[in-house]
């Protein structure tokens, strides 16, 4: 493995850094690269440049296939970190975080693909991401078959479909498709796709209120060969229910990480302005309200609340013991909802500078509000919640 840069730098310096370290020394350039990234929805090539050379595209490797190894908890307290700085690269890492924590468990990959997959984030790149959403069906998550089709061949598929939001499209080595298969009995599941394969291009489509360096476009998928050995689990439909619970607890962990590290942004600079400033009307600085330090202890209360959950779950999910999809849901609907109050809050507290363009408060209320709709969205939740309670 690549002895980072950085690394290098901070044993020099008598320090052992571990992860967290790493990100947050990463996260100071990411900041001040967001603004620009948010303004042009340009993608942030830069940071996963930076990512790569400190060895981060390799933390939830498996250590016997090179990589760090990290638990979840230390997945999401890194999440957590580049969130606070730049959340649409926190986005595209952590869905490659999520591929490599279930290979780890040893959930759905070959052994050849796996090996493949480590050996490339050791290495610094193969960057991968589970392209899952169409125009017509949507979140998968609602259920439904994919339009997206796999035909045998003598070599092994042939898939032709089209899939949108497809996150880090820009700098994604590999996609796993979602797709069914031509059979008389069909069969969905995934396919691994080199990007560079033929017959799959990128359209840009990324046009969003939040989270726009995030660069995700849409895939045409048309005619693309894909080797036998590429199949990673195919399955009857019916049989991918009930969610796999590994997979929905990582999936409810890094995203409210994602989340959450936004509205801690947004207090870290809320703090900053009310001690900044003081109108002439007042002769003090706005923090010195009690309105104001009401509003900041509310905000505390949420982000206080939002770290039990995430660290409650994250010792779960390390522990082996996170059994229950609905609760994981239930962990990132909450977060996510108290994350979204919390700037809310912000906002009532700074008038006109918490909208200015010139400040990053209106940015950091755009991302926050893409955890409302990002997959499993509120309605789902609460109803497989309700269900379950009911008996039904």
């Amino acid at each position: 493995m690549v002895t980072p840069y950085l690394v290098k730098s901070l044993q020099r310096s008598g320090e052992t850094p571990g992860a967290v370290d790493i990100a947050r020394r990463l996260a100071v350039n990411f900041a001040a690269r967001a603004a620009e990234h948010d303004r042009d929805g340009s993608f942030p090539f830069a940071n996963f440049a930076e990512l790569a050379g400190a060895g981060l595209l390799a933390l939830t490797v498996p250590a016997p296939l090179g990589g760090t190894g990290a638990a979840a908890r230390e997945a999401a307290e890194v999440i957590g970190v580049i969130a606070q700085a730049d959340p649409s690269t926190a986005l595209v890492l952590t869905m490659h975080y999520i591929q490599h924590l279930l290979i780890a468990a040893g959930e759905r990959y070959p052994a050849h693909l796996a090996r493949r997959l480590a050996r490339e984030a050791v290495d610094g790149r193969g960057l991968v991401n589970a392209l899952r959403v169409e125009p017509d069906l949507g979140s998968p998550s609602r259920g439904g078959l994919p339009a997206t089709v796999a035909r045998r061949t003598s070599t092994g598929w042939r898939l032709n479909g089209h899939k949108i939001y497809c996150t880090g499209a820009p700098i994604l080595d590999w996609y796993l498709v979602w797709a069914r298969t031509d059979e008389e009995m069909p069969r969905t599941g995934q396919f691994l796709v080199p990007a560079g394969a033929a017959g799959a291009r990128i359209v840009e489509t990324w046009n969003h209120l939040g989270l726009r360096a995030s660069g995700s476009h849409d895939v045409i998928f048309e005619d693309v060969d894909i080797p036998a050995d590429h199949e990673v689990e195919l399955r009857r439909p019916d049989s991918w229910l009930p969610a796999d619970p590994l997979m929905t607890a990582v999936h409810a962990l890094l995203l409210g990480a994602i989340y959450d590290g936004i509205a801690r942004a947004a207090r870290d600079w809320l703090t900053g302005f009310l001690n900044r400033r003081a109108p002439s009307s007042l002769g003090a600085p706005l923090a010195t309200l009690p309105r104001a330090q009401e509003h900041v202890g509310e905000i505390e209360t949420r982000l206080t609340i939002n770290g039990r959950l995430l660290g409650s779950l994250a010792g779960e999910i390390d522990a082996g013991t996170s059994a229950d999809p609905a609760a994981a849901n239930i962990v990132k609907l909450a977060v996510t909802n108290n994350a979204v109050a919390a700037i809310e809050t912000a906002l009532t507290l700074t008038g006109n500078h918490g909208l200015s363009r010139a400040n990053p408060l209106e940015r950091h209320f755009r991302d926050v509000l893409c955890g409302r709709v990002h997959a499993p969205q509120d309605d789902a939740i609460r109803i497989g919640a309700g269900r379950l309670a009911l008996g039904r």
